[in-house]
């Protein structure tokens, strides 16, 4: 079974192809729960929980009853056959940390079908999930954001920083960046530093900063900052697009 939290045709709003039109897949489950970003999503009993901004895709406790069960890849095809797109269309598989389902034989199935038909498609991971491109060479053929957590999400090193996973996600695939969320008081009080030990771990490949946020206030708020990090060291600056436009993360 797939858990599938939302499905929803868009721009990717991050990363290296910001403004493409896409359409998103967002899995459910997370191996991390990132409290330290600070959103706040109401549950299905009208409680809060304290998560990243897609929350709602990682607690599968106080929303996972809303999540639609997948399975058969043939469900995952009609939803992309119901949309009727351009035919290579991107696709963004994303979540949650959607690599958690990595080894499910419908989500193989579905990647087989993509590729097959020309689609790029985009998996949004945490890098500490692996992936076994031997037994599945389909995942050679898609791109890898990999969003390794720093300290600003309240989660412990060894927990979000995997070297060897991370690395042979950037020696398999065809295509992967970094893509690190950060904040101008973080910047200021050692995330920098985070960094550049995580990049010295790490295989080479294009890195991407991002301004820390859940709202387009928190996005504008620490722009600058990030700006002005990713001139001084050379790495590709990444807005969050579909925040600054829509001012929420939730199916856009």
């Amino acid at each position: 079974m797939i858990p599938l939290v939302e499905h929803f045709y868009s721009i990717q709003g991050e990363g290296r192809y910001t403004g493409v039109p896409s359409l998103f897949f967002r899995l459910g489950g997370c191996n991390m729960r990132c409290e330290g970003f600070g959103c706040v999503e109401v549950a299905l009993d009208g409680s809060e929980i304290l998560g990243c901004d897609t929350v709602y895709a990682v607690d599968k406790k106080n929303f996972g009853k809303s999540w639609q069960s997948i399975t058969d890849a043939q469900e995952l095809i009609e939803i992309l056959q119901s949309y009727k797109l351009p035919s290579d269309v991107d696709i963004v598989l994303t979540g949650g940390e959607p690599l958690l389902h990595a080894n499910n034989p419908n989500l193989v199935a579905f990647l087989e079908f993509l590729i097959s038909r020309h689609h790029r498609v985009t998996f949004e991971t945490n890098g500490a999930v692996a992936v076994d491109f031997e037994k599945f060479p389909v995942y050679k053929s898609c791109v890898y954001a990999l969003s390794v957590k720093l300290s600003n999400s309240g989660e412990a090193y060894e927990k979000r920083v995997n070297p060897e996973i991370f690395n042979a996600i950037i020696d398999e695939a065809d295509e992967t960046f970094f893509k690190f969320t950060v904040d101008e008081q973080g910047l200021q009080t050692g995330l920098s530093q985070e960094i550049e030990s995580i990049l010295l771990l790490a295989h080479k490949t294009e890195v991407t900063c991002m301004p820390k946020g859940g709202s387009k206030e928190e996005v504008e708020a620490n722009t600058n900052a990030v700006i002005d990090y990713c001139k001084a060291k050379g790495y590709r600056y990444s807005d969050r697009l579909h925040i600054r436009i829509w001012d929420q993360n939730k199916g856009v």
